[in-house]
């Protein structure tokens, strides 16, 4: 079939929009590098789960940018499928900061981690409530309605603090010396300040995810 030269033009105009339109989906969507927007761990650690995404935040409860990155991380979490397993393991970089992972510990073994933890971050960064000692930590929980002699048997337990005092061990195996840091399939590091922005930690965490599929979970 001849195209008269109208149909001609009218096609090529149509190829132009369509390249345009492409290579401006292409320009919003940032590219992501290893080695700036994420890393590699050198060793890479085991996963928990086979034939999952895992996905770890070290934070502190402490740490202002933590809180900051919350509602997105949070959002981000709550999306994604059933493959996908997240976790958040408490870092204190310091001994007295070692009563917020007893307190986040606490708060998991009762059932109440997933209600209370961003309350504890209100309670910090927005009532200026520090939460360092043990009368502190205790009175702030039965504000929440939790009983004392139960939450505090709970804090003072062998099982709540060595899962604390692992916590520590593990942010050195991963290499933590910041956070928010996010840990994907033992391997794969990024966060706000590695990708520069909180909205592009959350595109490289969606890259990362695709990535892993692709290599099977690997």
């Amino acid at each position: 079939m001849i195209l008269s030269p109208k149909k001609i033009l009218m096609s090529l105009a149509a190829l132009v929009l369509s390249l345009s339109f492409m290579s401006n989906i292409a320009a919003q969507s940032p590219k992501i590098e290893e080695g700036f927007d994420y890393r590699v761990l050198p060793i890479p650690q085991a996963v928990e789960t086979k034939n999952k995404v895992e996905v770890i935040e070290f934070f502190w409860y402490g740490c202002p940018h933590c809180y900051d990155f919350e509602p997105e991380l949070s959002a981000w979490a709550k999306r994604q499928p059933k493959d996908v397993v997240f976790r958040r393991i408490p870092v204190a970089f310091r001994e007295d900061f070692m009563p917020h992972s007893q307190l986040f510990y606490t708060l998991e073994a009762l059932g109440k981690g997933d209600a209370l933890n961003e309350k504890v971050m209100y309670a910090m960064h927005k009532e200026n409530k520090r939460l360092l000692t043990e009368n502190d930590i205790a009175e702030w929980a039965v504000s929440q309605g939790i009983d004392r002699n139960t939450f505090l048997a709970t804090y003072r337990s062998f099982a709540v603090t060595s899962k604390a005092r692992v916590a520590g061990q593990l942010a050195e195996a991963y290499r933590i010396d910041g956070v928010p840091t996010i840990v994907m399939q033992g391997r794969y590091v990024t966060s706000p300040s590695i990708a520069g922005t909180k909205a592009k930690a959350i595109l490289v965490m969606d890259y990362l995810e695709q990535k892993i599929r692709k290599d099977k979970y690997k």
